[in-house]
């Protein structure tokens, strides 16, 4: 029969083992959305207010072409946007982690199949 003090270890080293796989999912989705809006605002900055500009200079707002609109303000507005999408993802992220962690620690997270 296994000493108490043995189970007491492993469980212990189960849980060490299941909140450093949570930790590792945390970074992995916020690496995932990290990478996800820098590609946005590459297409937002660069593409439409330099690589596009010409085409989209077939639109107009308030009297400017859209290509020179997004170079000016359109990029700015888009670091705004991207921003704001980073905060609340981020926070999502970060209250599922917690959530996550705390269940592994009260020992009710759930097992995967």
């Amino acid at each position: 029969m296994p000493h108490p003090d043995d189970l007491a270890d492993h469980s212990s080293a189960l849980r060490t083992a299941r909140i450093r796989d949570a930790h590792a999912r945390y970074w992995q989705g916020n690496r995932r959305i990290v990478l996800s809006l820098l590609l946005a605002w590459a297409v937002l900055g660069l593409g439409c207010g330099v690589l596009f500009a010409t085409p989209l200079n077939a639109f107009s707002i308030g009297g400017c072409p859209l290509g020179f609109w997004f170079a000016q303000q359109g990029s700015i507005v888009g670091f705004v946007l991207v921003i704001l999408l980073y905060a609340t993802l981020m926070a999502r992220l970060d209250r599922q982690h917690r959530r996550e962690i705390a269940d592994i620690e009260a020992g009710t997270e759930e097992t995967a199949p």
